[in-house]
């Protein structure tokens, strides 16, 4: 395919910008060029202002440096449209940098040649990832308390909406997004304890000083701790209640209602479902809502939970509500 000096800065720019250290004989080989037109392409990226430094070695190479200067931005095509996508869905991201990121891709757009300018244009999409209940997150506490997490400092903050109560203390470990919402798993210092603190309650206070040894995440990875948080099975990331039913409707009527629940088909007609819930009452609801026949119901606090259900769900219809609050409770 043939290439125009153009087209192969932008390919070469992408490629030093992947790793560390580029061998010049395998940069030539991805760009399908000779080691000597790498070499010419380096200088021409160096005369743009991109700081392209020469690595010592058997092979030789290069290897882009940060610089303190902003060089002219050089984008490919498919860079461009993944810039528009990301600026234009930030408002989703549960973060309020819905004016900042409207004008950074209004700046980034008067950058670009006109027919790529065109391209990014022809992205319109309409964000919808945030619950409107859950107030965004302010860009400052965020960058606030990711920097406390990088450098393993101790983070002092307010935490809900009593300002009157003590500034919690916390050895920050992780910041994560998920479904539109900010989280911070750190480990309370006060409880002795893992807690999740969600960001658009916390308001950082100054700068502790104070920096922190990691201690080791139950289960290993954030995101599997972070789930286990939500299903009330910490350490595990699986559900604490989890049961089996026969249901008399065909497999693939039932998987897409299943979640993360399994599914095997018996004959045409039945299948048998693995699912997980954070309570057996819950489970059973869950199986209830898939609106057919359930029969091998397992285990046994299952069928007592069905059995609960059935009991309340009678009341209701018969208009016999009995009120009194469940035990211990």
């Amino acid at each position: 395919m043939t290439t125009t000096p153009t087209s192969r800065l932008l390919q070469l720019l992408s490629l030093l910008q992947t790793r560390r250290d580029w061998p010049g004989r395998h940069l030539a080989d991805r760009m399908g060029v000779s080691p000597r037109t790498v070499r010419r392409d380096v200088d021409r990226l160096r005369g743009l202002g991109y700081r392209v430094t020469a690595v010592m070695g058997p092979d030789g190479g290069y290897r882009l440096e940060a610089g303190a200067e902003l060089p002219p931005l050089l984008f490919d095509d498919e860079q461009a449209v993944a810039l528009a996508l990301a600026l234009r869905t930030a408002s989703a991201g549960g973060v309020a940098t819905d004016v900042a990121a409207a004008r950074a891709l209004a700046t980034v757009r008067q950058l670009m040649p006109a027919a790529l300018r065109h391209r990014v244009d022809a992205v319109t999409v309409t964000a919808v990832g945030r619950h409107p209940a859950v107030p965004a997150v302010d860009p400052e506490v965020l960058v606030a308390v990711s920097a406390a997490a990088h450098r393993r400092e101790v983070l002092r903050f307010d935490y809900g909406v009593d300002a009157d109560r003590p500034a919690r203390r916390a050895e920050p470990h992780h910041v994560v997004s998920s479904a539109g919402r900010w989280y911070l798993v750190a480990w309370d210092l006060d409880r002795e304890d893992w807690r999740t603190f969600r960001l658009d309650r916390l308001r950082p206070r100054m700068r502790t000083g104070v920096p922190f040894r990691p201690r080791a995440l139950p289960g290993g990875e954030v995101a599997a701790f972070l789930t286990g948080t939500f299903r009330g099975s910490v350490g595990t990331g699986d559900w604490p209640c989890r049961g089996e039913a026969t249901l008399a409707r065909p497999a693939h009527e039932v998987a897409p209602f299943l979640g993360d629940g399994t599914v095997v088909a018996v004959g045409a007609d039945h299948c048998r479902v693995s699912v997980g819930s954070w309570s057996w009452p819950a489970l059973a609801a869950s199986l209830g809502r898939l609106d057919t026949a359930i029969d091998e119901v397992s285990p046994a606090e299952l069928r007592e939970a069905c059995t609960l259900l059935a009991a309340r769900y009678g009341q209701a219809g018969q208009g016999t509500v009995d009120r009194t609050p469940p035990a211990g409770r």
